[in-house]
């Protein structure tokens, strides 16, 4: 907690809020995964790791995780915090998803989750994320993104046929929630 809050202070641009994710945040947004048939899930933007253990907890035994955090300091956490062969991460950005993926052997993931605050980065590396995550999403899969805002919703909205909202209260700060279908 300690380290998510220091670097909340050091990078106030790329964390999106002061402590990592309650419970109920995650919940809220794993509940809407099928864990039967998700085989590649890709996480943005971990942290400490509030939904990776979550996510290695629910998934396959056969399944395989892809992280993606810039944040050395959380990346040293991680790999020091997480010993799971499903899980991979990757120190780089999320727009790089499908270079790492086939880099592995997959064009293709079932669900990517995405906390990064969206509305705080540039807009041309947003777009390229969304884009890219379109691009590599399973059709039958989704993109989970939760966000503090609603400022992302007109980019995903055009990017993605379906966008679905939920909000989730019992999170400070509280969340927006977005489940954006491929096709």
């Amino acid at each position: 907690m300690l380290l998510f809050a220091r670097n909340f202070f050091r990078h106030p641009m790329m964390l999106g809020s002061i402590i990592p994710s309650s419970r109920f945040l995650v919940r809220e947004v794993l509940d809407r995964i099928d864990w039967k048939n998700a085989g590649v899930i890709v996480e943005y933007g971990p942290g400490i790791g509030n939904f990776t253990a979550e996510i290695l907890e629910r998934m396959r035994p056969d399944a395989t995780l892809f992280i993606f955090e810039t944040n050395p300091d959380f990346v040293r956490y991680l790999r020091a915090s997480f010993n799971d062969p499903r899980l991979h991460i990757a120190a780089t950005s999320a727009a790089d998803v499908d270079s790492v993926l086939k880099a592995q052997g997959f064009t293709r993931a079932d669900y990517v989750i995405s906390g990064v605050p969206f509305s705080t980065m540039p807009a041309e590396v947003r777009e390229s994320i969304l884009q890219t995550t379109r691009a590599i999403l399973n059709p039958a899969g989704a993109f989970l993104v939760y966000q503090f805002s609603t400022r992302v919703l007109a980019d995903l909205t055009r990017i993605f046929p379906k966008v679905d909202r939920a909000w989730e209260p019992l999170n400070i700060l509280p969340a927006h929630v977005f489940a954006c279908a491929g096709d």
